[in-house]
């Protein structure tokens, strides 16, 4: 059996990119039988970017929500708060004294924001080695990530690699699983979804709000009678993401023989996005109502955590002589 691990940022209310792109595959990835799975929410993280309490505590909460909602087995899964295992920063220091200065500059999370170094606080600059600490710390065997992330790996198979050779075996070096088949989704404006470029689609804040977000969609100026091409269309992308072969070839049918206009696909993008999501929507909404349980879960899930990440540490700690 391998065991996989996936952390996930905790910035408020999941949008339908996140869902399509990360919740949804990696639950279908906890479900195979093969696979043992951690899913960590990494509020520590965070904490480089935030310092309101109130946002951090509402943001784990909110993300949490939506995983449950989704469909995650905590029962097959061992779900946690990052912040819930106090091993996990003992860790870091402890790789942190392992790894060069010089290399960490090398960091896409450092050298994006190089040039502003008032704005870059040590917790970012570590970022990597909180990371790395996150995988080691349960030995695991397989980090599902993006093209994006891959620099992440190898600076934890890196520093594992720099301990295990000073200190003798004692580390796991994980595998990357490169996630190729996961497709981007598109934001409203047609770029890669993302709150950080306000194109998101929120299917867990309301009918309004999703009606509101799907009409601003950006289209072109072609009639109800014109011709379109599905291919640039980004109605017609995220549409295909929900639907069956038969649906998208009716739909790609219309657009080409210009008999539908861009306010209907848009009604027909609503109607599929209600459907698909109702049982999940509702299953948010009890979340928001009954907060106790999402926190028993999480603490439940960080309980079975720490039992893994003391029989780690524990080695790691015998073979520093502490």
């Amino acid at each position: 059996m391998s065991r996989v691990l996936t952390g996930i940022q905790s910035t408020g209310i999941p949008h339908l990119g996140n869902i399509l792109g990360a919740i949804l595959p990696a639950i279908e990835m906890s479900k195979r039988p093969e696979n043992e799975s951690y899913l960590f929410i990494a509020d520590l993280h965070s904490l480089t970017q935030i310092k309101n309490s109130e946002t951090l505590g509402q943001n784990t909460f909110y993300t949490a929500s939506a995983w449950l909602a989704c469909g995650l087995d905590t029962d097959k899964t061992i779900f946690y708060k990052q912040s819930d295992v106090p091993q996990t920063t003992e860790l870091t220091w402890y790789l942190n004294c392992f790894y060069p200065y010089n290399r960490l500059q090398l960091a896409h999370s450092f050298k994006d924001k190089s040039k502003t170094l008032n704005d870059i606080n040590a917790g970012l600059f570590s970022y990597p080695i909180l990371m790395a600490a996150d995988i080691l710390l349960y030995d695991a065997d397989i980090v599902p990530v993006g093209k994006d992330q891959i620099q992440h790996l190898e600076i934890t198979r890196s520093v594992a690699n720099r301990f295990n050779s000073q200190m003798g075996q004692t580390l796991v070096l994980p595998k990357a699983q490169v996630q190729k088949d996961v497709q981007e989704i598109p934001g409203r404006d047609g770029l890669k979804m993302s709150k950080s470029k306000n194109n998101v689609i929120s299917i867990f804040e309301g009918t309004n709000k999703l009606r509101k977000q799907i009409m601003s969609i950006k289209t072109d100026s072609k009639g109800i009678d014109q011709p379109k091409n599905p291919e640039n269309c980004t109605i017609f992308k995220l549409y295909s993401l929900l639907s069956s072969q038969s649906e998208r070839q009716k739909l790609k049918e219309h657009y080409l023989a210009g008999s539908i206009g861009y306010g209907e696909a848009k009604s027909l993008l609503l109607d599929k996005i209600t459907k698909r999501f109702e049982k999940e929507t509702k299953s948010f909404d009890h979340y928001l109502a009954h907060p106790e349980e999402v926190k028993a879960k999480l603490s439940e899930g960080a309980e079975r955590a720490r039992k893994t990440a003391d029989h780690v540490l524990k080695r790691i700690r015998n073979q520093l002589g502490y």
